[in-house]
């Protein structure tokens, strides 16, 4: 843990960046780290995978699944093309809180930073 700066955590998973990336001046990439699966995103990425996140809350089920409703997946798109992930809605409600909580929290660091410069 003494490798990262640490964005935010929850039950569920952690949203990081690397020291050596931050100090060797990347600091756009963020990883999100949840259900063994990483994904490196930059801020309008993870935007991205949080609004897919509460699309996902409201169609409630896979498009076209045979069992409407009586399924506890989810699918929730990612900000990759080529990657859906099925999820329960406690899994949904986590990765939503890990995402907010990045976004919220990165948004707060960059208002602070830009005080500090006055």
């Amino acid at each position: 843990m003494n490798d990262i700066y640490r964005i935010y955590h929850n039950d569920i998973g952690i949203a990081f960046q690397w020291k050596k990336d931050v100090e060797a001046g990347f600091t756009e990439t963020i990883q999100v780290v949840f259900r063994n699966t990483g994904f490196y995103l930059d801020y309008k990425e993870v935007k991205e995978f949080y609004n897919k996140a509460k699309v996902a809350h409201h169609l409630q089920q896979c498009e076209g699944c045979a069992k409407k409703g009586k399924c506890s997946s989810y699918l929730l798109q990612t900000p990759t093309d080529k990657v859906d992930l099925a999820v329960t809605k406690k899994e949904l409600n986590s990765i939503t809180d890990l995402l907010k909580g990045t976004l919220f929290q990165i948004e707060l660091n960059g208002y602070i930073n830009e005080i500090c410069k006055n």
